[in-house]
């Protein structure tokens, strides 16, 4: 039996190749979908189901918070459901969004609970639509990091946010890649000032807000005010948060837990980066699974772990050379890798 430390995805997982996701995988989880599904109906919104079946994809539709974020909820939670006893699930983690979803599939929080924390605080997101995000990255093409980039980028964010009739700051840690947010005006000055690399970066995050900043203090308050405790209990797993805090079972404040996850995390810096790390180092799995949708954070997790050579992994070459002999990033959005979480 391989161990294995589960990472859940955030916001920009579900696109053009992922509707259908749930019709094709989890066709036959209609208890827990028609849950979720009256859950939205309760609330005037569309259904998840619909949005999954839709004949087409929109961008103005599947990628709004309101409709995004329990989108990926789904999926990421049943594709959980669906890791294979083979493995033994030592921890779970999350990017951003994946936060409240780890929630869920550590037990922490009920499937129902955990949506109603989702589609809550996607639904807020959406309706205040504050600011937006930006990415950069700081590695070369071999994820090997660029000297004194990072700081580089870290101090022009703390230039921009100090003018006035701006603010930016950092939203994420990302692997090698650094995610900012903040007013029009700060992200307009971060990107004409960085300069432009592989034909894509700097890269504005469409229908994205300024999340993991100050500037959603109005959000978390409206969500603390809706989401109360009795939502909350103690993990069945150990949980790895977006500081690289570790809340372990039979140990966790649950008030705490409630705490950081409708504060901190929602205004502070969101360090993936470490998350990945301290579950690497605390956990030592043979393994990191990542739920689906899609299949975009397997880069940042490889990226992390190089940054700690984890196993000898030193550089992107070197991840690959291991992903082909024996994996240890899996990625159940990739159909390729599916099978190796599922069995």
């Amino acid at each position: 039996m391989k161990s294995a430390v589960v990472i859940c995805p955030g916001r920009g997982t579900y696109n053009k190749g992922e509707l259908g996701y749930l019709q094709r995988h989890h066709a036959d989880r209609t208890d827990l979908l028609a849950d979720f599904d009256a859950a939205r109906t309760n609330t005037g919104q569309t259904p998840v189901s619909e949005l999954d079946g839709a004949t087409r994809f929109s961008g103005a539709t599947h990628t709004r918070g309101d409709n995004a974020s329990p989108l990926i909820y789904a999926a990421a939670l049943l594709d959980a459901q669906r890791i294979s006893q083979d493995y033994k699930v030592l921890a779970v983690t999350g990017n951003s969004m994946g936060w409240y979803i780890a929630l869920a599939v550590a037990g922490a929080v009920s499937p129902m609970a955990g949506f109603e924390i989702v589609n809550t605080m996607g639904t807020l997101m959406h309706q205040s639509l504050i600011g937006g995000q930006s990415l950069y990255p700081f590695v070369d093409e071999n994820w090997i990091e660029i000297p004194g980039l990072r700081d580089e980028l870290l101090a022009l964010v703390g230039q921009i946010d100090a003018r006035e009739g701006h603010a930016l700051y950092v939203s994420i840690h990302l692997g090698g890649m650094l995610v900012v947010a903040g007013d029009a005006a700060g992200l307009s000055a971060f990107e004409a000032a960085v300069k432009p690399r592989e034909g894509r970066y700097p890269l504005r995050l469409p229908n994205h807000a300024a999340f993991h900043t100050p500037l959603q203090a109005g959000v978390a308050q409206t969500g603390r005010d809706r989401l109360g405790r009795d939502l909350f209990g103690d993990p069945g797993l150990a949980l790895v948060d977006g500081r690289g805090a570790v809340w372990s079972p039979k140990s966790t404040d649950v008030d705490g837990l409630r705490a950081y996850t409708l504060g901190h995390q929602v205004v502070a810096p969101y360090d993936f980066t470490t998350a990945i790390q301290v579950a690497a180092r605390s956990f030592a799995p043979d393994v990191f699974i990542i739920t689906g949708p899609g299949a975009t954070l397997g880069g940042a997790v490889a990226q992390s772990l190089i940054g700690i050579d984890w196993l000898g992994m030193d550089s992107k070459q070197s991840f690959q050379a291991r992903q082909a002999d024996d994996p240890v990033v899996i990625a159940m959005g990739r159909d390729d890798q599916r099978a190796l979480a599922t069995g």
